[in-house]
């Protein structure tokens, strides 16, 4: 990872500009590190390494965003060859388009705040780009309430990233956060309790399993004179027996042999118990919608919001993917448009993602059946660039 940035002298004073909240925002913090209100560290722990439903929504939302087709294009025309495109293409030696997009992507989701670091060199677009841990990073806000600079550490080793610079190392992406003016909000945070409560769930039934998936009965004992007690060492060894023969997944469906006194009874599933797995199914509809997925995408139960899995996979990506999609996109572009110079756009091309078929089919055909507009108008609507002769 390239964390020697070269820095480009400014040859001009750039125009002052700055909020009038920004000295209030700043006032309690200048100078001193921002720090995070969450522990991302132990939220990405019990929501991503530690759970399922968590662990899917964040890999569905970043693959998915990270292959969407992008579109590099200014004002006037698309782009199909451009040193950005060749540098999304290839950011660094180790991680392709999609894999580093990912990696945003997933920082974002985990912790509500992305980084992107820039390697520059004597071009116009940087040398590498590379994703920086998010539990890693610190802002430091100056006198205005911006950032003045970033720390990335790691064990005891500190880099400073110098945002007062005229092309500035780091893009910071965050998710709205209503309370934090440095920091986002991740879905993780959103959906704490609800993945406290699968996660409780989950170690329930593993403890159930445990004990050969709960006493499925109760042995009763009665005596010869009507006594309803065991003494010592007959409890003993048939404790000894339950737990050395009956217990455990390699006892599971052992018969039992009891002897006389000994009387079996049958349990079921208590009408807690059941309610009990409904609640963690209903945790696990509640990570999901904080993250934006579909819960008919997981496959989990009693789930009829959408008619069909065509129509849930169409809205996973017009309401989750596209608009994280969008918002990091033109994030970057603003960011890398200061070294090359130009005012560019990235944006995901709707055309080229499958899930939209439908909804492009019908667009264009709409469009194409516009008698009242001319050719150049059509393509315009569609996004299209202009022809040469326009």
């Amino acid at each position: 990872m390239g964390l020697n940035i070269f820095k480009r002298e400014a040859t001009t004073a750039p125009e002052a500009k700055a909020s009038a909240a920004g000295p209030v925002i700043a006032f309690h913090g200048a100078g001193r590190v921002a720090w995070s209100p969450r522990d991302t560290v132990s939220l990405t722990q019990t929501g991503f390494t530690g759970n399922p439903v968590g662990f899917r929504c964040v890999k569905m939302i970043a693959e998915a965003a990270a292959s969407l087709p992008i579109v590099l294009a200014d004002c006037e025309r698309r782009y199909e060859v451009h040193p950005l495109l060749a540098l999304l293409a290839r950011p660094n030696a180790a991680q392709g388009r999609a894999d580093l997009l990912e990696s945003l992507y997933g920082q974002l989701l985990l912790s509500g705040d992305g980084y992107l670091e820039a390697v520059s060199g004597d071009s116009d677009v940087p040398l590498e780009l590379h994703v920086l841990r998010s539990d890693r990073m610190q802002l430091l806000p100056g006198e205005d309430g911006w950032p003045v600079a970033y720390e990335y550490r790691v064990g005891g080793r500190k880099h400073r990233f110098d945002m007062t610079a005229m092309l500035p190392p780091v893009c910071h992406i965050r998710a709205f956060h209503p309370q934090d003016d440095h920091y986002g909000l991740s879905p993780m945070q959103a959906a704490a309790s609800a993945l406290d409560v699968h996660n409780s769930a989950s170690r329930w039934s593993k403890s159930l399993l445990d004990n050969a998936a709960r006493p499925s009965g109760a042995i009763v004992y009665k005596g010869a004179d009507g006594q309803g007690q065991m003494g010592q060492d007959q409890y003993d060894r048939l404790l000894d027996e339950m737990q050395s023969y009956h217990q455990g997944a390699a006892n599971a469906g052992r018969p039992m042999l009891l002897e006389g006194g000994l009387d079996w009874k049958p349990m079921g599933f208590s009408p807690s118990d059941m309610e009990f797995q409904k609640t963690k199914e209903s945790a696990a509809r509640e990570i999901a919608l904080a993250f934006g997925v579909p819960p008919m995408l997981l496959g989990l139960p009693g789930d009829a919001t959408y008619a069909n899995y065509q129509e849930a996979h169409r809205a996973f990506y017009r309401l989750t993917v596209l608009p994280v999609a969008g918002k990091v996109l033109a994030s970057i572009a603003n960011w890398l448009s200061a070294f090359s110079h130009e005012t560019l756009r990235l944006e995901p091309d709707l055309d080229g993602i499958p899930a939209l078929s439908a909804e492009r089919e019908a667009r264009w055909k709409r469009v194409t059946e516009a008698d009242f507009l001319t050719a150049t108008e059509k393509r315009a609507l569609l996004g299209l660039p202009k022809l040469a002769d326009d």
